[in-house]
């Protein structure tokens, strides 16, 4: 019997909401809501240590908009969760309380271990399935699911099957590098410099060093992206004039492809990248810092190609409270 749901998901730079009908014993999330906002709560974390008034403000009105669409969907179990940006907040408290008042469940300010697990389940669920007629290939296990959010990256690597109630399944590392902080922190200059580049390349190699300590990454067969950085890398590899997430899902982009376009952004003005009808208005002034990310990942570990996801940390949420009372 299925089960209508509703999942949160509250980063550094978006808030997502998925409605959905889960229906645990067939395997399927049937959705009838999907909603993404460029909130920036995150917006001068890195600098201040605190979540700015205006960056709250802004996600409490949307949250205000989120908990009708839950009411008028009959949604019978909830659940937040927050991520990076509230993690660093020395005012995190001010952040807890306006979601209870106006959401009516408190958020779960999780791990960035319990982030990853939830990304992967979520990423993962259709790629054991077999592929519909004149689709490639099934992407080969094991999978190294990396989630470029604003002020971390995610990377967990893991096999069909794991999930975050069998953590021995999965081996995950959070790092301190997204597309915000490392904005925030390098990419000033309109365009950015060749010095800033360098700057934030090396932010990045010097997490992958993390990474590579962390996790036998050499294991992983597939390489599978989440999250808009991601997804908006694959929307302009594939050339496509808007943004079409039927077209993104499972995509598989190339590694020179994938540096093609990050130079293209990274050498672009913030007005040639709003131009790019393809992007999100919320990921111009940041995109260019998350292709970085997934480009020094690919080139790093010698990846061939990444396989984009828009199934992730949002519909891992929604698994993990599909069955539940």
């Amino acid at each position: 019997m299925s089960r209508r749901v509703a999942a949160i998901d509250c980063g550094t730079n978006s808030l997502r909401l998925l409605i959905a009908d889960a229906d645990p014993a067939r395997h399927e999330l049937t959705d009838l809501k999907r909603r993404m906002e460029i909130v920036r709560l995150g917006q001068g974390v890195d600098a201040t240590g605190r979540l700015a008034p205006e960056a709250l403000d802004r996600t409490m009105r949307m949250l205000a908009e989120y908990a009708r669409d839950i009411m008028a969907a009959g949604a019978v179990a909830v659940r937040m969760v927050a991520t990076s940006a509230t993690r660093d907040a020395a005012n995190a408290a001010d952040f807890t309380s306006g979601v209870e008042v106006t959401l009516g469940v408190l958020p779960e300010v999780i791990s960035g271990q319990e982030e990853a697990a939830l990304s992967f389940a979520g990423a993962t669920a259709e790629l054991t399935a077999e592929p519909a007629p004149g689709a490639g290939p099934r992407p080969d296990p094991p999978f190294l699911v990396v989630d470029i959010g604003g002020g971390s990256t995610e990377f967990v690597l893991g096999k069909p099957g794991a999930s975050p109630e069998r953590s021995s399944d999965l081996a995950a590392i959070s790092v301190d590098v997204g597309c915000v902080r490392l904005t925030e922190r390098h990419l000033h200059t309109d365009p950015p410099t060749a010095a800033e580049i360098a700057a934030a390349s090396s932010d990045i190699d010097r997490a992958l060093d993390d990474v590579s300590a962390a996790l036998a990454v050499e294991e992983a067969r597939t390489l599978v992206g989440l999250a808009g950085s991601v997804t908006s890398v694959t929307a302009i590899a594939l050339g496509l004039e808007a943004y079409d997430p039927s077209r993104t899902h499972h995509a598989r982009i190339p590694a020179s492809t994938v540096h093609a376009v990050t130079a293209q952004l990274l050498g672009e003005t913030r007005q040639q990248r709003a131009a790019i009808g393809s992007l999100h208005p919320g990921r111009v002034d940041v995109i260019a810092a998350g292709a970085l990310v997934l480009d020094r990942v690919m080139q790093r570990f010698g990846f061939a190609d990444v396989v984009a996801s828009e199934h992730d940390i949002l519909d891992g949420i929604a698994w993990s409270i599909a069955g539940s009372g």
